[in-house]
């Protein structure tokens, strides 16, 4: 029972959609109605409002690292399976993607993927970090960025992550991002992929 409590409160942490709450608490537009309509760090850009950008990810990152970390440090006191950790980083991301707070319209879990890997292991979070910023700003397409650090990162995960689990939860973690992004994928064949800090046309 504890295991099973610990990961719906793994999914009801990541449900909490840091850019619904940040425009809402900046008094801005629901960033379901603007950009690509993709509740994330990248679309808030769009509008113009770098603060809440950031706060975005920020609070994005950190809830993906939070419910991970609580069920690591606490592991021994709740009595927790080494297969929890593993569920309860998938369920902090998939709440993300699907909040139940907000009608199951959310993100595409970039910035979430990174706070749970942070915990997971360190070295596969910052590696597909600096990845990620690399690919950023030179090409200028988040997505693009996303994509290929998704990618590596199972790869990663096989060296470092320390359990077994751990590595399986990532590579199902790359899936569901991966999965999230196949609206991106079309349009990076196509061309048609908007850039980092393209104005949104409301």
């Amino acid at each position: 029972m504890v295991n099973f409590f610990a990961v719906v409160c793994a999914y009801l942490l990541g449900s909490l959609s840091f850019a619904v709450i940040v425009s809402r608490c900046m008094h801005m537009p629901d960033p379901h109605t603007y950009g690509s309509g993709n509740p994330g760090a990248t679309n808030v850009l769009r509008s113009g409002k770098k603060l809440a950008a950031a706060l975005t990810l920020l609070g994005d990152a950190a809830k993906g690292w939070l419910a991970v970390w609580l069920a690591v440090h606490f592991q021994a006191d709740w009595h927790l399976n080494p297969s929890t950790i593993a569920l309860v980083a998938v369920a902090v991301l998939v709440g993300h993607m699907w909040p139940v707070f907000f009608h199951f319209k959310g993100g595409k879990g970039v910035a979430t993927a990174v706070g749970v890997l942070l915990a997971l292991s360190w070295p596969t979070a910052c590696i597909c970090a600096l990845i990620w910023l690399v690919m950023a700003f030179g090409f200028k397409v988040s997505s693009l960025a996303a994509l290929v650090a998704t990618l590596i990162s199972p790869i990663l995960a096989w060296y470092f992550m320390p359990q077994l689990s751990w590595f399986y939860a990532s590579v199902v973690i790359a899936i569901l991002v991966l999965y999230r992004h196949k609206t991106n994928i079309a349009k990076l064949l196509h061309g048609q992929e908007s850039k980092i800090g393209d104005q949104s046309k409301h």
